[in-house]
Parts: C-alpha cells; structure tokens; sequence
C-alpha cells in the first residue's frame, strides 16, 4: 500500500521539489472483470451445442439430468457426437473411445430427417450394446401435426 508522507503543501502552496503521487486505480477493472463474469455465466448454457436440430415435439416428455453422451442427426442426415462430425461406422467405437464405461447415450435428431437414417443411428447404437435414449420436446398443442 502506497502512502504520501512528505508535506505537499507549504503554507498552502505545493512545494516545486515532489513528484505527484501516481497509483493505478483498480477498483474500475474489478467492476468490469464481475460484469464480464456475470454475462458469461448467464450466456453459457445458450452455447451448449453448436449444431441447430429441432427434435420432434411429443406429449409426454421424460426428463432427466443425466450427463449422457448425444449424438446428433441433422436434417440432412449428418451424424454427430457431441459437437463433432462423425461418420456412422466409427460410431460405437468413438464413443467408446471418448465416454470410456458409458452405458447410455442420447439421441437428438431432427424432426425433418428421413426416419431411415435415425433408425440406422439407434440401430448401430444398440448393437455397440448402449441403451438408447431419444431427445424430445414437449408439444403445448402448437406444435405441427404429422
């Protein structure tokens, strides 16, 4: 902690002889090192995936909060694990490889991709011996009819 001791002022007038004291004032980057933290926490579940699907909306819906591994199917029938493109044969091992003991994973596919394509990715899945778990969304009665 700096401390000015030296009498600045004789007979209320400042001296020619001291430096003027210079200390960085750091409660204004504390301020906005709070503010930046603040937004991230509240912006960060918004970026939790990076791929845009809208899963099927249907009437009962199940939640959980388990921490599962998702693989994403697009509408135009890409496969993904987690954030990352993935083709359909390397699959299982991958998942493997990257959730090593997992026994579950999630599936969230979009509701305008073909149903052959899903029922590969389930297919695949099962046979690597996971137990599939489909991602949907409660339909409010506004939801489309199909």
């Amino acid at each position: 902690m700096a401390m000015n001791v030296g009498g600045g002022f004789n007979g209320g007038r400042r001296s020619r002889g001291a430096a003027p004291l210079s200390e960085i004032n750091v409660t204004p980057f504390v301020d906005v090192a709070l503010v930046l933290l603040i937004i991230f926490m509240i912006t960060a579940h918004v970026m939790e995936y990076g791929v845009e699907v809208n899963v099927p909306k249907t009437k009962s819906v199940a939640s959980s909060t388990k921490d599962l591994p998702v693989v994403l199917v697009t509408k135009t029938g890409e496969v993904y694990l987690n954030k990352d493109s993935i083709n359909i044969n390397r699959l299982v091992d991958q998942v493997h490889t990257r959730f090593p003991g997992q026994q579950a994973v999630y599936v969230r596919a979009d509701g305008e991709v073909t149903w052959e394509i899903v029922a590969n990715v389930m297919s695949v899945l099962g046979a690597g011996k996971f137990d599939v778990r489909a991602v949907t969304q409660p339909d409010n009665g506004t939801g489309k009819k199909r």
